[in-house]
């Protein structure tokens, strides 16, 4: 590794901000190394030389939009080719305390990525990305990246820069593989550790079947039919018995109403003449 570039604004009205998580890793390792970054007109950038490696570390002050043209020039001027280029940046596709490494790929709408990767004419460089966590909406990342994180999601995003710098001297010794292994495997134990709570743990295939009570008997509500099918029979009322009998159960003799021989008898009494002499008295 011959460059790393730590991408960002430039201003103190930026400097705390999330698009700026590539500045805050270069300036640590500057400063932890004892590294001076000074200020090149020629190179548009904040330029010092890793006196250990001789790696050459950027922070550009064209800001993000214009990235490419300091580390374009410093690679022109330099002779160093795009494979042994490592650029640092902010990533809205990683939650804040994660940090990854991979060599080329997309640029996934990062503008300081897409100037680069236009000017080097390739995309082949490394990348170190810090994760700063995405706001939901596409309309508001704009507005998401240039503000600070929360004092959880920056202390989060200081772990990971922690981590990144404990494999850093791998990279500028260039076993990338290695950093590569050793960052990625601490950051799975990391992100395992993170705290979730119940709803989280709960796999979502699980979660759907573990109904509470009350859901379950709103559940039954809204299908009567089957929950009348699967209830036990009751004794029925008389009335309810002819309009619910299961059609070929076995029928039973009902018992004939009370009072109702009488009454035709009457009847007929009025229709027939009555053939038997009444006693006189």
């Amino acid at each position: 590794m011959k460059l790393i570039v730590g991408l960002g604004n430039p201003g103190q009205k930026y400097e705390a901000t999330r698009h700026n998580a590539g500045f805050w890793l270069v300036e640590r390792f500057a400063a932890q190394s004892g590294t001076v970054l000074r200020k090149d007109g020629k190179f548009q950038a904040l330029v010092g030389r890793h006196g250990a490696s001789g790696v050459w570390l950027v922070l550009p002050q064209s800001f993000m939009n214009s990235s490419g043209r300091p580390v374009q020039m410093m690679a022109s001027f330099f002779k160093i080719a795009p494979a042994d280029i490592l650029v640092v940046h902010d990533e809205l596709d990683f939650a804040p305390g994660v940090v990854k490494i991979k060599q080329g790929g997309g640029i996934a709408g990062h503008n300081g990525l897409k100037d680069i990767s236009g000017r080097l004419g390739s995309h082949d460089y490394w990348r170190l990305r810090i994760g700063i966590g995405h706001p939901g909406e596409r309309s508001t990342v704009t507005d998401y990246v240039l503000h600070k994180p929360a004092q959880e999601e920056r202390a989060a995003i200081d772990a990971a820069i922690d981590r990144a710098l404990e494999v850093l001297p791998l990279v500028l010794g260039g076993d990338l593989q290695g950093a590569m292994l050793k960052l990625h495997t601490e950051e799975k134990a990391a992100v395992a550790a993170l705290p979730r709570d119940a709803e989280e743990r709960t796999p979502p295939e699980k979660a759907e079947t573990k109904a509470s009570p009350p859901l379950r008997k709103m559940a039954k509500a809204e299908r009567p039919e089957k929950a009348k099918a699967a209830a036990p029979r009751k004794s029925k009322s008389p009335e309810d018995a002819a309009d619910t009998h299961d059609a070929g159960a076995p029928q039973t003799k009902a018992a004939k109403p009370a009072g109702k021989t009488g009454a035709l008898g009457s009847f007929l009494k009025k229709l027939l003449p009555d053939t038997h002499p009444k006693p006189k008295k």
